[in-house]
C-alpha cells in the first residue's frame, strides 16, 4: 500500500479511511456558467454526476472527452485552494475551480491509479486534472502555474450512489 504520509488512517471492510471529507459538491448545466453548490449528488457509473454539463454533454470540452472516463467527475483537494488564494492575496470560492468535488483531508494526487469510496459511491482515480488556458480565463492567468500538479483529480464512477457534503473518503486498502 502507498503511504499517506502525515495523515491517520483506520482499516475497516477492505477500505483505509484517509480523514478525508467532502467539503463542498458543486455542479452547473451549461459550460463556461458559474457552478452551483449542492449538498448533494447522484453518481451515474460510467457518466457522471447527473445533470451537470458534462454528463449532458454540454460541457467546454464535451466533445474532446466524450465517451471517455475523464469526463465523469472531477476532485480538488481544498487546501490547496487555501494556498492558491493565499499566495495571490485574494478568495476565491472553491466553485471558482470548476471541479465537481471539494475534499479536505485527503491527498488526490496519491488516488491516481486507485479505487476509492466517496460515501457509498465507488470511484477510481484517472490523472491529475491540471489547470487549463481555459480556467486561466476564469480565475486568473497564474492558476496553470501556481495550480500545476495541485488543480485536482479527474475520476471515473464504478459504483454510482447519491453522495452528500460529509461524506467520507476512503481509499481501497492494497492488501
Amino acid at each position: 500500500m502507498r503511504p499517506f504520509g502525515h495523515l491517520k488512517v483506520v482499516r475497516g471492510h477492505g477500505y483505509v479511511t484517509v480523514n478525508g471529507t467532502v467539503v463542498s459538491i458543486f455542479m452547473t448545466s451549461v459550460a463556461a456558467r458559474v457552478l452551483s453548490a449542492v449538498d448533494e449528488a447522484v453518481l451515474e457509473a460510467g457518466r457522471g454526476l447527473v445533470g451537470d454539463r458534462y454528463y449532458l454533454g454540454s460541457g467546454t470540452f464535451s466533445e474532446s472527452l466524450k465517451g471517455k472516463p475523464d469526463a465523469e467527475i472531477t476532485l480538488i483537494e481544498y487546501e490547496e485552494i487555501e494556498r492558491f488564494n493565499q499566495a495571490e492575496r485574494t478568495n476565491r470560492s472553491p466553485g471558482a475551480f470548476r471541479r465537481n468535488i471539494v475534499t479536505k483531508g485527503v491527498r488526490l494526487n496519491d488516488l491516481a491509479g486507485r479505487r476509492f469510496r466517496i460515501g457509498a459511491a465507488e470511484l477510481e482515480g484517472i490523472r491529475l486534472c491540471e489547470p487549463c488556458g481555459h480556467l486561466a480565463t476564469l480565475v486568473s492567468p497564474s492558476v496553470v502555474k501556481r495550480m500545476a500538479h495541485r488543480a485536482g483529480l479527474r475520476a471515473r464512477i464504478l459504483s454510482g450512489a447519491t453522495i452528500k457534503t460529509g461524506d467520507t473518503v476512503e481509499v481501497r486498502d492494497a492488501v
